[in-house]
């Protein structure tokens, strides 16, 4: 049992230079989310002052931290399924892992491909949210006051699903071959 980054010479595909590309995206999606993490800080810290300065809330805070909040999820979930790191009970898998990798290979083939067919769903309504939100203009906040359109913020959170799920399939694609014993079994 390996991390799919200790193999040197990449003879499991994972340093090819598409793999390398490919995780370059992820973790650069990864990394937007975190600064947007520390954007949204600045933003509620300046909430805070106002309201306790002034005696008024800014304008846009509690929308534009929601959307933020989903986004920054969706930005940061490729990078999570890459690294491994969704929140499971090892209790089955990792001893199953040791002793019949391959069997284990097939079991965790399944659970990527059921991640990509769910988080594609998710993906495929954020498009007709986005395209809805488009067309008609909406935005949030208040008139007068402050507004942005929501469309933009949809688009990060379908690239983000849509990059998720395509990972997912990457992981399908590995294990499938682990399973059918063509390379060793990894996380």
């Amino acid at each position: 049992m390996t991390h799919p980054d200790s193999n040197p010479n990449g003879a499991d595909g994972h340093h090819s230079l598409p793999s390398r590309i490919w995780g370059g995206v992820v973790n650069t999606l990864a990394a937007l989310g975190t600064a947007l993490i520390a954007g949204l800080m600045l933003i509620i810290c300046a909430d805070i002052v106002a309201r306790n300065g002034m005696g008024a809330s800014l304008p846009l805070v509690s929308e534009l931290g929601a959307l933020l909040l989903v986004m920054i999820v969706c930005l940061q979930f490729a990078a999570t399924v890459r690294a491994d790191r969704l929140a499971r009970a090892g209790l089955f898998i990792d001893p199953l892992r040791i002793n019949r990798p391959r069997v284990s290979a097939g079991l965790e083939t399944v659970f990527s491909l059921g991640g990509a067919v769910l988080i594609g769903m998710m993906a495929r309504a954020t498009l007709d949210v986005m395209i809805t939100d488009f067309s008609r203009g909406e935005f949030i906040g208040t008139p007068g006051l402050g507004t942005l359109p929501t469309w933009p913020f949809r688009l990060f959170i379908l690239v983000g699903l849509t990059v998720a799920a395509l990972e997912f399939l990457v992981r399908a694609l590995r294990n499938i071959r682990a399973a059918a014993g063509q390379t060793e079994v990894t996380r």
